[in-house]
């Protein structure tokens, strides 16, 4: 049986997920693809549990699990180790064959990930952030252009989930781009949160509802700003604009928040109560949308060599019109796919769905040479 080596940064919901994910299907991945992962390191941002020679006993790693889920460091762990260096880790634990996977949410994994790149160890990426930091560690990431003394190929590295959770988007656009189609516009809304309340909107009910409604159900992060802001949809929209070749960074996406500047400050309690004065603002951007047979999305464009993020007014009858809920879609016009889009649409949010989409990548690189 084949074994996989793999070493997990972030323990998160999307790490945890992933890790459950794996032990529960140890049976499926044995009988289908004569394939064990096993864990080498399991590492959240102060510690790690490693085990470089045989792996971590699964006894061992539901107790990290179990943790991380009651809030715990895994230096908590009997055999937990702090840990302040990640590339340390990479070195101590790491073989030939081994995946480093970044379920994290900091570009401070960076310097780790492109040690285990030179040690000829394969990535996959969750982590939107070190693909959108300066242009050059894109490009040693993703083999997207060419950085001499850096050899590297497009198989060594996978990041479908940076953009989309578990939808295709990233395989679909390296297999245009290799394909030689010319894609002229990329749209879409990669936020199941805002999706969510653009919906509420177009309901008819109250910004201040929709946001308070869907930080109670926990759609939002605890700081609803961290949604609102549309930063992490530029962080998509960048990493899309970077795969068509663009060489762009994250000033040049001109991002429109839904909250204004002065509240920026305030706490999120006060931030919370300070909501309805944005009520009529939005009410009436959704009634202009509706006088021209048109809605309120919260869409990234990547078109013309420019990446622009906020709400727009699109047509009800178009695919972005027609999307509801927390699913993302993307519409991608090329060549090929025009004048009607290749749609991409699906559940965009969620730990287990992106979990699932890490998984996939992590299963297709045990098979790629």
């Amino acid at each position: 049986m084949q074994q996989l080596p793999v070493i997990l940064f972030g323990l998160g919901g999307v790490g945890r997920a992933l890790v459950r994910q794996i032990l529960d299907n140890r049976n499926f991945h044995a009988d289908q693809y004569d394939l064990e992962i096993r864990f080498l390191a399991l590492c959240d941002s102060r510690a790690a549990l490693i085990e470089p020679m045989e792996g971590l006993h699964d006894q061992q790693i539901e107790e990290a699990l179990a943790l991380k889920t009651a809030g715990q460091s895994l230096a908590a762990h009997e055999l937990g180790g702090s840990q302040d260096d990640l590339a340390a880790i990479v070195d101590i634990a790491g073989r030939p064959g081994a995946v480093v996977v970044d379920c994290s949410a900091t570009d401070q994994t960076l310097p780790a990930l492109l040690f285990g790149l030179n040690r000829g160890y394969k990535v996959v990426l969750a982590n939107k952030k070190p693909l959108t930091v300066q242009q050059e560690a894109y490009d040693r990431l993703t083999r997207a252009g060419a950085t001499p003394g850096h050899p590297r190929t497009l198989s060594t590295t996978r990041w479908e989930t940076t953009v989309g959770a578990g939808l295709p988007v990233i395989a679909t656009l390296n297999r245009l781009i290799a394909s030689g189609d010319e894609i002229t516009r990329m749209a879409g809304t990669f936020s199941g949160t805002l999706g969510y309340l653009m919906t509420g909107l177009q309901e008819g009910r109250p910004f201040s509802e929709v946001v308070r409604e869907a930080h109670k159900l926990g759609y939002t992060e605890p700081d609803p700003r961290d949604d609102l802001g549309g930063v992490d949809v530029a962080r998509k929209a960048l990493i899309l604009a970077r795969g068509l070749g663009w060489r762009l960074d994250m000033a040049d996406v001109a991002v429109t928040g839904l909250y204004p500047e002065a509240m920026a400050g305030l706490s999120v309690a006060d931030f919370m109560a300070a909501l309805p004065e944005l009520d009529s603002h939005f009410a009436g951007l959704v009634a202009d949308a509706a006088a021209s047979g048109n809605v309120l999305r919260y869409a990234a464009t990547v078109e013309n060599g420019a990446c622009q993020v906020g709400p727009v007014a699109v047509s009800a009858d178009s695919p972005l019109g027609r999307l509801s809920g927390t699913d993302n879609l993307i519409e991608i016009t090329s060549r090929w796919y025009q004048p009607n889009p290749l749609v991409i649409q699906g559940r965009g949010a969620g730990v287990d769905a992106t979990a699932a989409g890490v998984l996939s990548d992590v299963i297709e690189l045990a098979f790629t040479r």
